[in-house]
């Protein structure tokens, strides 16, 4: 293989795994689209199916706007999801936070002698309930 057919061949798959990621977004964009109506939905996937070129690209000029308008609401969505389950972690108080040193200490007892830590973990949790 000379030097040109290995260029043309990296362009080539270049060019087809970006065709892949159009078809991989326009399938995605149809899966999250909850005002389509399924069977709307159907004749699109059979487009696609039937003529991916075509189809891909009469998708990405009929509904072009709306996919990425879905794209950054479901962006958002996740971030605000994301940003809620943090919130409710971090305030979350830690399990030993309110117990005793003692308390503390039969718990790290219970924890191994059902092994689920080590003596070693067991020794620092019962120096840390004692500092």
């Amino acid at each position: 293989m000379d030097f040109w057919e290995f260029f043309w061949l990296v362009v080539w798959s270049f060019f087809f795994i970006a065709y892949l990621m159009v078809i991989f977004q326009i399938f995605a964009d149809l899966v999250r689209d909850k005002d389509l109506a399924g069977g709307w939905k159907a004749v699109w996937v059979v487009f696609l199916l039937v003529a991916p070129f075509l189809g891909g690209l009469v998708y990405l000029i009929a509904r072009g706007r709306g996919m990425s308008e879905r794209a950054t609401a479901a962006a958002i969505g996740a971030r605000r999801e994301a940003d809620a389950y943090i919130r409710a972690v971090a305030s979350s108080p830690a399990p030993a936070a309110g117990m005793a040193p003692a308390e503390q200490i039969a718990e790290g007892k219970k924890l191994l002698d059902s092994g689920a830590i080590t003596p070693t973990e067991f020794d620092a949790l019962k120096a840390a309930a004692l500092a």
